[in-house]
């Protein structure tokens, strides 16, 4: 076997933990930060809350190599480093004193220019799935101890727009009861609250619910269960036709059966119910020199408590004859201190940057409140606008909210894909949307107007798109087509 030596050129990227740890917190929305926060604050005891400091001034008695005790039984070190390697370790090591001074006025600046927020609190309410709400009224009927265990079946089978997912045939082999018992309890189940519960078709759900109200005439009846096709595709006619009622009379009832829930199932409070708190807020200031109101970009970060750096580890590390394991136990967690630190001032400074630059160019917006005021603008601009990298951007914006005089919205909410106009100017898809809503609004309810027709009254005002184009802006506005806007 014969040996050689080779010497090779190779590129490569290496990504250090510090830039991990910026990339992750910057990408982290508020209430996870917090969470993260409070996990740092527990591990690292080289951060010290603000109250916690508090109480330490009170007991400043302690002398110093009490501490040094304590830390050295916390350290964990193995074997011992040899003089060789603490020289070189001393080399290597920073000006702790000026990283202190400089992480102390950093600490200093963030708390000065912290939004002015009192900490928000979440209320955390007494939350029953719609499972646990069907349940108690199963068990609570008076059914037998075999229909109640084929009522957990039915339950268990529900989707969540609280139809039934499963046939009665499979249900009734899990059970192991004949399909007439099961159609018998599902029947009482389907009386349950919500009502519509459990049924196997929405013509089912509609029914049911036509079913347990006393105020609604039979003609809405006869028409979900006689011409539930017609109903579905608005034939008011041809309904009207076969009732000897008049297509007014369809169109009232119609009235009345979009007043029925569709999907009972929905809208219950359950685990998965999230709540919003915006991570940036921008208010409005009326009074300027010019008369012109100027836009405040503030960080929403009230709930993140007042951090201190620990005055006892640091001493301990800037004194050079400490206890060795205490000292480098003292470092390293002063270096992992320092980093998230960091990471956290970046991640405000990032977020406040973009925020500006976003309320710079969606200005207009911001001043009017109109989708139809929002400009052309991609995740590239305002990269471009505060020298970033385009990935940043992404995700400074990741699940982040924002609130404004207009209501809470989500940072990806500024952005639109650009188009341009018969005139050469560049326009926001979200603007085109806008006018592509209000011309339906404003369409005559009696003879609705075609995608077709739509595109020919976009392109007259200068937007001048295909009408697949219109039928795709119109699906993502959830407006149904032509046939199904008709009224009488």
């Amino acid at each position: 076997m014969q040996l050689r030596q080779e010497i090779g050129l190779r590129q490569e990227l290496v990504t250090q933990p510090q830039q991990i740890l910026r990339s992750e917190l910057i990408q982290t929305p508020l209430l996870q930060l917090e969470a993260r926060f409070q996990q740092e604050i527990q591990e690292n005891p080289f951060l010290e809350l603000e109250d916690e400091m508090e109480q330490r001034l009170d007991k400043e008695d302690e002398k110093d190599d009490r501490l040094e005790s304590n830390v050295v039984r916390e350290a964990v070190q193995d074997g011992e480093d040899s003089h060789q390697k603490e020289a070189e370790r001393e080399e290597r090591e920073p000006d702790w004193e000026q990283m202190f001074d400089d992480q102390e006025d950093e600490r200093q600046i963030y708390r000065a220019n912290r939004a002015i927020t009192e900490p928000v609190e979440i209320p955390q309410a007494d939350i029953q799935t719609l499972s646990d709400n069907l349940r108690e009224q199963l068990y609570m009927d008076r059914l037998t101890h075999r229909q109640q265990e084929i009522g957990e079946f039915i339950i268990g089978s529900l989707d969540a727009r609280g139809y039934l997912d499963a046939p009665v045939d499979l249900i009734a082999a899990l059970a192991e009861a004949e399909e007439d018992e099961v159609e018998e309890v599902l029947s009482r189940v389907q009386h349950y609250d919500p009502p519509g519960i459990a049924a196997r078709t929405l013509q089912e759900c509609l029914l049911i619910q036509i079913d347990l109200r006393d105020d609604i005439d039979q003609l809405v009846r006869r028409i979900v269960a006689e011409h539930f096709e017609d109903f579905v595709n608005r034939r008011y006619e041809t309904i009207a036709s076969a009732l000897g009622v008049t297509p007014q009379m369809v169109q009232s009832s119609f009235g009345e059966i979009s007043k029925l829930n569709p999907q009972p199932g929905e809208g219950v409070i359950d685990e998965k119910m999230n709540y919003i708190i915006p991570d940036l807020l921008v208010d409005v200031i009326q009074q300027t020199e010019d008369d012109e109101p100027e836009f405040v970009v503030m960080l929403n970060d009230g709930n993140i408590p007042s951090f201190y750096i620990n005055e006892e580890l640091k001493k301990l590390i800037l004194k050079k004859n400490s206890d060795k394991k205490a000292r480098e136990f003292a470092i390293q967690k002063a270096e992992s201190a320092r980093w998230f630190i960091n990471a956290i001032m970046q991640r405000r400074t990032t977020m406040i940057r973009t925020m500006r630059a976003i309320v710079e160019r969606q200005r207009a917006w911001f001043l009017s409140g109109k989708d139809i005021d929002l400009k052309p603008m991609i995740l590239m601009d305002i990269a471009d606008d505060i020298s970033m990298d385009i990935s940043t951007i992404s995700r400074v914006t990741r699940d982040k909210y924002v609130q404004t005089p207009y209501g809470v919205r989500e940072l990806k909410f500024y952005f639109n894909d650009r188009m341009e106009t018969s005139s050469g100017d560049e326009v926001a898809t979200r603007t085109i949307k806008a006018k592509l809503k209000e011309i339906i609004e404003a369409e005559n309810k009696k003879k609705p107007l075609s995608d077709q027709t739509i595109a020919d009254m976009l392109a007259e005002v200068g937007f001048p798109i295909a009408r697949r184009t219109v039928q795709k802006y119109r699906e993502q506005l959830n407006i149904p087509v032509k046939r199904l806007r008709r009224q009488v």
